[in-house]
């Protein structure tokens, strides 16, 4: 539980993708059994947060014109994910799982150019294997299928819809960072949208990380102009994966129950859309809101800066939830 202000109920009245994951993860924080929010933990937490926009990272810098730069970080987050497989993932040295895929996709941007629509349309997963310097077959197979597929889906979305141009796309949402959530949302390995509790009781929870996280990628890229000008960007939520709750649980605000703990901390799998998943995911993000609202900063601000936290080798050293889907 977290405290007894939260409404167990939603406002139909809006299609603000933003107001819906708050309802429904402040819901969920509030019903959760597995996960609670320790707001004394939270608060020694915000006093100590001094967020800084972080630099992007050499491999999230695209170049070209805007629509090769739009196409590189859209294309690289409709496969922003994978977290669950990285531990048997083939990795460059000195780079985590993340940095590794993103990498090798901007040295074959570098090569090839910004991939077409059509290509994107009719990748496999043989060729993701060698875009990323996997083996095929190998231990990661079903990721790749997953990858091929997430481009698939862009690909079609692009060539039916926007006239294969991505440039095209993200104009659509006419500076709305809420529309363009909505718009990619819409593939299937990007409706990142859970269901909690059974009967009567269960809850839609809208999560909707990737999308979030390609609205922000773009912000960034172009300095919050032209492609990366968004009136609403502030109202982006946490991005819901796996490091920021494990931030959040080693600061002591995330607290997990004694079953829950020793299957993470044993390295076993949670199975996505399972209760305990949902309650980790939610909670952090709830936890975000909190520390957000406690020092007037952006949400994603906060979600920077405790993802820089999660860099920590010494944060590194202890297991994580993972989670084999395609939501992160």
């Amino acid at each position: 539980m977290t405290d007894d202000t939260t409404d167990d109920t939603t406002d139909d009245t809006t299609d603000d993708v933003f107001s819906r994951i708050r309802t429904a993860t402040a819901i969920v924080a509030d019903r959760a059994v597995a996960v609670r929010v320790d707001l004394d933990a939270l608060a020694r937490l915000a006093d100590g947060l001094a967020p800084q926009a972080p630099a992007l990272l050499p491999e999230e810098v695209p170049s070209g014109d805007g629509e090769a730069m739009a196409t590189e970080v859209v294309v690289w987050n409709a496969v922003n994910f994978g977290s669950g497989w990285f531990p048997d993932l083939r990795k460059r040295p000195g780079l985590s799982g993340a940095r590794s895929l993103a990498e090798a996709l901007a040295d074959h941007v570098a090569r090839a150019g910004a991939p077409t629509a059509e290509w994107l349309a009719e990748v496999d997963a043989a060729t993701c294997a060698e875009v990323f310097g996997q083996p095929h077959p190998g231990p990661v197979d079903d990721l790749l299928d997953l990858f091929a597929t997430a481009w698939n889906d862009l690909g079609t979305l692009l060539l039916d819809e926007y006239g294969g141009s991505v440039a095209a796309l993200v104009a659509s949402a006419d500076g709305s960072a809420a529309a363009l959530v909505s718009t990619l949302g819409r593939m299937p390995l990007a409706c990142d949208v859970a269901t909690y509790g059974d009967g009567p009781e269960a809850l839609e929870v809208p999560f909707y990380k990737r999308a979030q996280i390609t609205v922000s990628h773009l912000a960034r890229v172009f300095d919050g102009r032209g492609l990366g000008e968004f009136e609403d960007v502030r109202e982006l939520t946490a991005f819901a994966d796996n490091l920021v709750p494990h931030v959040l649980r080693m600061a002591g605000v995330l607290v997990y129950d004694r079953g829950l703990a020793a299957r993470i901390d044993g390295g076993d799998l949670l199975r996505p859309g399972s209760p305990e998943e949902v309650e980790i995911r939610a909670c952090g993000l709830h936890a975000v809101e909190l520390l957000a609202a406690a020092r007037a900063l952006a949400p994603a601000d906060v979600d920077h800066e405790l993802w820089q936290r999660g860099q920590d080798p010494a944060v590194k050293a202890v297991p994580r939830h993972r989670c084999r889907c395609s939501w992160y």
